[in-house]
């Protein structure tokens, strides 16, 4: 047992403004390729901007989040879902000390290997490709940013850091990491635990948010839900007459706010009681550093049921996911069935990973119209 004043100074940044347990860059493993250093950039930052300019990155922009694309033009999209997770990352990772700059990478990566129409068409490309690994989105990221995406005349991929391609693997939990190049048993640094929890807390706020646009999603039947009756402004001073739309995101704001600030001070606390004095004891770890209080936690577990209920699960939505996996299906049937159907670059991989994987890599990387443009080619589909 290390005393209370050595517990302090868990919390106590050092010189460069970062607790003792945050991730330098200068300790990094480095990159697959080696390359020099940037003159004025730092590897985390070298890679947040090689996601950014990347072909992936911008085609989140038509991917769904819960609505598919063309639904309407408030709704969030994969895009716009990934910068609310990267606002909420760099908040986090600045008040707790943490290296702001990969937690921002992690963050911007963190969806890159989402297939169209969400969840639905990884579900479908688990299927299909259940005899040859599977499809899962966060290591299909890895994938992207290793292999699919070519911007470099001297290898293929975007060659990051070890520490925002491990993110990839760790998000993707258990299952995976010996074979794809990173140590089994080792906890997420705190940087890509941050993002896990920013991910979570985005998702919820804004799918709340276009449920209640939609309406899908009643106030009335919210009220119910603990945690957003705390965020819910009926009962305050001052704010009386506002429009049902001011309410809706008055709340919002407030939810964000009620679970980034739990967060902090829960994480504040686990780092002490874990005794996190370095990268590597993070590592070894397997307890959630990166937590809420379990009050908390209890209610945001019930605002997530309440979402899958009543939101994921409504038939609106289900009838629309339903359809879009039905278009991905006579994708891949089509590619399987003729590699020539796909682009030359996706041909030859076939040689390589093998057709299934091939036809799942180029429909994975497809924005919603896209897919939908090319089962109205091949298929004789009509729009959803």
């Amino acid at each position: 047992m290390v005393s209370g004043m050595a517990f302090s100074s868990l919390l106590r940044p050092r010189a460069d403004g970062l607790l003792p347990a945050a991730m330098r860059f200068a300790d990094s493993r480095g990159r697959v390729h080696a390359e020099p250093e940037h003159a004025f950039r730092n590897p985390f930052q070298r890679d947040r901007d090689r996601v950014l300019h990347s072909s992936s990155f911008r085609r989140l922009e038509y991917k769904t989040q819960v609505f598919v694309n063309g639904e309407g033009d408030h709704y969030r999209t994969r895009l716009t879902h990934t910068l609310e997770v990267s606002q909420i990352s760099r908040t986090l990772a600045r008040e707790l000390g943490l290296n702001e700059d990969l937690a921002e990478a992690v963050a911007l990566s963190h969806d890159l290997g989402h297939t169209p129409f969400g969840h639905a068409g990884e579900r479908l490309l688990n299927r299909l490709l259940a005899g040859v690994g599977g499809f899962e989105h966060n290591i299909q990221g890895l994938r992207v940013v290793d292999v699919l995406e070519k911007r470099y005349a001297g290898f293929d991929g975007l060659n990051l850091t070890y520490e925002t391609r491990e993110a990839f693997v760790r998000h993707a939990g258990g299952g995976y990491g010996a074979a794809d190049g990173f140590p089994p048993g080792e906890a997420p640094l705190l940087e890509v635990a941050v993002t896990l929890l920013a991910d979570d807390i985005a998702y919820l706020a804004h799918d709340i948010d276009d449920g209640l646009y939609s309406g899908i999603l009643s106030e009335e039947d919210l009220r119910g839900v603990a945690i957003w009756s705390m965020a819910g402004i009926d009962q305050v001073d001052g704010y009386d007459g506002l429009t049902p739309s001011l309410k809706r995101v008055e709340g919002v704001r407030r939810l964000i706010n009620i679970l980034v600030g739990d967060a902090v001070c829960a994480t504040r606390e686990n780092i002490m009681a874990l005794e996190l004095d370095s990268p590597d004891a993070v590592r070894r770890t397997m307890a959630d550093a990166i937590a809420f209080s379990e009050t908390t936690r209890t209610r945001k577990e019930d605002l997530k049921k309440y979402l899958y209920d009543n939101f994921y699960r409504h038939p609106n939505v289900m009838a629309v996911m339903e359809n879009a996996q039905e278009i991905l299906e006579s994708l891949f049937r089509a590619y399987a069935g003729d590699p020539g159907k796909m682009p030359e670059d996706y041909r030859r991989s076939a040689d390589a990973w093998g057709i299934e994987r091939a036809a799942a890599d180029y429909i994975a990387g497809m924005t919603d119209r896209f897919a939908m443009d090319e089962h109205r080619r091949l298929c004789g589909g009509g729009k959803m």
